[in-house]
């Protein structure tokens, strides 16, 4: 069964030239069922509407839990309706948002809906994404530090701690001493003992943050 399409809120501008493009774009994507619904709003008779959604600029586009500012090509605005639905997409919309020098934003998408933080972990997962990002992604991890939200993800953790990059072992077990729970002690250890010290030396620091298990 397809993913419900999303619905597109666009806002313009008489001025903008990207906006023609942007709405013509979405009226087509309207027509091929890629959207559900298509709302347009014009910021200089509402400007009440903008203020509403913080818009600050046009063309503005949310596009299901998206928000996407400036020239968008039609290829782009399709794949973001693609990635509308499921992980993969928060993955990459953190991603998007953490290049372009949007990390409050990304802080304020993931507090939205705080199960999008499983979806930052193929970041983590990824020694070669970009190193900024990396950095924002763990900033955006370490915001839970002993929380539920965080807590929950001990397994995909657990098993990030069996990567094959060194790199991502010592990210995994940074972030499972974060997660308090005395769960974690156990993957922690294992690692106390793995071949790069880089590894060793984070897994013990980590160990510090978890309680002693009780006897």
């Amino acid at each position: 069964m397809s993913p419900t399409p999303p619905d597109a809120l666009l806002f313009i501008t008489p001025v903008c030239r990207h906006c023609p493009a942007v709405l013509q774009s979405l009226s087509e994507m309207l027509k091929q069922s890629q959207i559900g619904k298509l709302t347009v709003v014009n910021i200089a008779a509402h400007p009440e509407q903008a203020a509403e959604y913080d818009v600050r600029g046009a063309p503005w586009v949310r596009l299901g839990s998206f928000t996407l500012t400036g020239a968008q090509s039609i290829s782009e605005l399709k794949q973001w309706a693609e990635w509308a639905s499921g992980e993969e997409g928060t993955a990459h919309y953190v991603e998007h948002l953490l290049k372009e020098g949007g990390y409050k934003q990304a802080v304020a998408f993931i507090a939205a809906d705080t199960q999008r933080l499983k979806a930052l972990l193929t970041i983590v997962a990824n020694p070669d994404a970009n190193i900024s990002v990396r950095l924002g992604v763990s900033g955006l991890l370490e915001s839970y530090a002993h929380t539920p939200e965080l807590q929950t993800l001990l397994p995909q953790l657990a098993e990030l701690t069996f990567h094959p990059d060194h790199r991502v072992r010592a990210d995994a077990c940074h972030l499972l001493g974060l997660t308090g729970s005395t769960a974690a002690r156990t993957y922690i250890e294992t690692c106390l003992d793995d071949a790069n010290e880089e590894v060793r030396e984070i897994a013990a620091e980590a160990l510090v943050s978890i309680k002693p298990a009780k006897h």
